[in-house]
């Protein structure tokens, strides 16, 4: 199974072994890679009843819940990681997810579209239109994202709330791209955290 590019940056930061939470895990296709590669204990929970369904068709534990209003009813620690994949930018408090993160487990990895990028500063600028991206891949009337954030805004984020960036990866057009300029180069961050 071939991965997309930000999932698969998100699964080499997953140990083997791990006891795993995919906050937005979708139809459980990185659930399922890193059970099949990586022998995790891959457990996810995601708002939609279609994507729920699909992740149990593959034979994953994976519960329908709402990231903003469930998380606190996981216990301390429960998981060695928790994921959560192109879905903050959807959540309404990103902070207090991001708290429930790494108190749910020991790190977090986290990943979003970079709304600095320069194809987007770029549509702003000069067609005075919100872009239509392959990571941003609906008009702004159809996506479910609530909150845009930069790099540099994510970074701030993090260090408001106290949380430590262990390591981060830097896509654009599926190719990995350096720390200098990511601001402005990514077109999605991968970012591992914990407290």
């Amino acid at each position: 199974m071939t991965l997309r590019p930000d999932l698969a940056a998100i699964a080499e930061a997953v140990p083997a072994g791990a006891r795993v939470l995919d906050i937005g895990c979708g139809d459980g296709a990185l659930l399922s890679y890193l059970r099949d590669t990586k022998n995790v204990d891959a457990r996810g929970i995601d708002v939609s009843a279609a994507n729920v369904a699909g992740a149990v068709a593959r034979g994953l534990s994976v519960v329908q819940g709402d990231a903003d209003a469930d998380l606190p009813d996981y216990p301390d620690q429960a998981f060695d990681m928790a994921i959560l994949s192109d879905t903050l930018q959807a959540m309404r408090r990103p902070g207090a997810v991001l708290d429930q993160l790494v108190r749910i487990a020991g790190r977090a990895v986290v990943s979003f579209p970079n709304f600095g990028h320069w194809r987007v500063r770029g549509s702003l600028l000069f067609g005075g239109h919100m872009p239509v991206t392959p990571s941003l891949p609906v008009s702004w009337h159809e996506t479910s994202n609530i909150h845009f954030c930069t790099v540099d805004d994510f970074r701030d984020l993090v260090a408001e709330r106290g949380l430590h960036v262990k390591s981060a990866a830097f896509l654009s057009g599926g190719t990995r791209r350096g720390a200098r300029l990511a601001n402005l180069l990514a077109e999605q961050a991968v970012f591992v955290l914990a407290r």
